[in-house]
């Protein structure tokens, strides 16, 4: 079976073909950098980097643009509360979202557009727009969007301008000639920073969030390309006015595949910033290691909710920790390919070519491992962690993952394994075994075997 993806566009999985044969063009809204990066955003990162991992895998060479939004209201704002230029607010966000995901294990994209580097560009597409009647600048300065004037707007929300305009609750704004329509560009005020405003024919301002994307991926992938993917809050407003701006300015279709990842959820309700119940990548990692987290992410498919707990996130622990205790039970013989004709790579590979379905194709990770567990096969080891390596799992020293967490350092746990080695031989089996209790009281467990004690964390 070919790549199968679901398509938000056409509401159907259907086989996946590049526009340029062996070439995968992707786009992925990115971060917003006025604050540190919640679980929610992991997800979504994740979510990608599985995708263009799996390009990859299948042969294909990808170009990758995850965008960084470092202007808008919420920043400039934050610069402002903390007394900081914008600049210096969003590179110490970025700095932050890089730690964040290289601890995720989130491959760095091909390119990493920063908004403020590519407002000539929006106001060379705003200038487009403008002149083929699609955009109009109101009484206020601001430029706005005649959604009206595009004839295909609703077709990736699947509803009509109506629909979309009875649902509107808010009165036209100053500017506005319809509710629907949207800020292009936003002309400055004067309680604003300098920093926040740039010369344009519209008089000082900046560019309206929806307008960045557009710009940012026509000029770095072109004005037809394969993959645009972003969370599912993103699919209404935000991409439906990337496709108005990109096809109105282009006449060309935007995007042939639009991908959405599903919420993370908290109480039944979105994880997110807006609503105050959401937890910083830093906040989990605080108590859970980067793969588990990682794991926890890949063990639902990328399109459904995520139930975010500690229960959750002690199990997916607990599940990954069986993987790598299979992969300590002998030396991996790491293959140099893998061979996809291999009854569990096949399996792995069929629910991967399903919409990347990283569910089934870690239920054959597990499967793969009680082979290893029964057989003790080097090369079999080998394919669990080769396989593991397509969704970027299992890649750590297997010793390593099972002792992370420890509060005592390596070299202190091992004064006690040797204290308890000379208590057994001198038959004190009492201070034997109050060694092992003790360090089981502080989650170490100690495991004998024929060649020595060794320990792991207890979860």
């Amino acid at each position: 079976m070919s790549l199968q993806i679901y398509n938000t566009l056409t509401r159907s999985v259907q086989p996946f073909t590049p526009i340029e044969p062996g070439h995968v063009r992707m786009y992925v809204c990115g971060m917003t950098v006025y604050d540190l990066c919640h679980l929610g955003h992991a997800r979504a990162m994740v979510a990608f980097d599985v995708v263009q991992r799996w390009l990859k895998v299948s042969g294909y060479r990808v170009t990758y643009v995850r965008n960084i939004t470092d202007i808008d209201d919420k920043i400039i704002r934050r610069a402002v509360e903390n007394g900081e230029t914008i600049r210096h607010l969003t590179d110490r966000m970025i700095d932050a979202l890089h730690e964040d995901a290289d601890a995720l294990g989130i491959e760095r994209p091909t390119h990493e557009p920063r908004a403020t580097e590519y407002v000539s560009e929006m106001l060379s597409m705003i200038g487009t727009l403008q002149h083929r009647g699609l955009a109009y600048q109101g009484d206020n300065g601001d430029v706005n969007y005649a959604v009206r004037k595009f004839p295909g707007y609703g077709k990736l929300s699947g509803k009509t301008l109506d629909e979309l305009r009875a649902g509107e609750r808010v009165a036209v704004a100053d500017g506005k000639e319809d509710p629907l329509d949207f800020v292009l560009w936003k002309s400055a005020k004067a309680t604003e920073p300098d920093d926040a405003k740039w010369p344009s024919a519209y008089g000082d301002g900046r560019p309206g969030w929806h307008i960045e994307c557009s710009a940012m991926s026509c000029k770095l992938l072109g004005a037809h390309f394969d993959i645009h993917g972003g969370g599912a809050d993103l699919q209404f407003p935000h991409h439906e006015n990337e496709i108005a701006q990109s096809e109105g300015a282009t006449g060309q279709p935007f995007v042939n595949v639009w991908m959405h990842n599903g919420f993370v959820r908290v109480d039944n309700e979105k994880m997110s910033k807006s609503l105050g119940n959401f937890f910083t990548i830093r906040d989990v990692l605080r108590d859970y290691d980067a793969e588990t987290v990682r794991f926890f992410i890949l063990r639902a498919h990328y399109r459904s909710p995520l139930n975010y707990s500690n229960a959750h996130l002690d199990d997916a622990r607990a599940s990954l920790k069986r993987l790598y205790t299979a992969l300590t039970q002998v030396e991996a013989q790491v293959p140099a390919s893998i061979d996809w004709n291999d009854a569990h790579a096949a399996r792995f590979r069929a629910a991967m070519d399903d919409d990347f379905g990283t569910p089934e194709a870690v239920a054959v990770l597990f499967d793969l491992a009680s082979e290893v567990n029964r057989t003790h096969a080097p090369e079999r080891a080998g394919l669990l962690k080769a396989l593991g390596g397509c969704i970027g799992l299992l890649q750590d020293e297997p010793q390593h993952f099972l002792q992370t967490g420890a509060q005592l350092d390596a070299s202190a746990i091992e004064a006690h394994i040797a204290a308890r080695a000379q208590a057994k031989a001198s038959r004190n089996w009492a201070e034997a075994d109050r060694i092992r209790d003790q360090l089981l009281q502080q989650g170490i467990v100690l495991k004998d075997s024929p060649t020595g004690t060794t320990w792991e964390m207890a979860q």
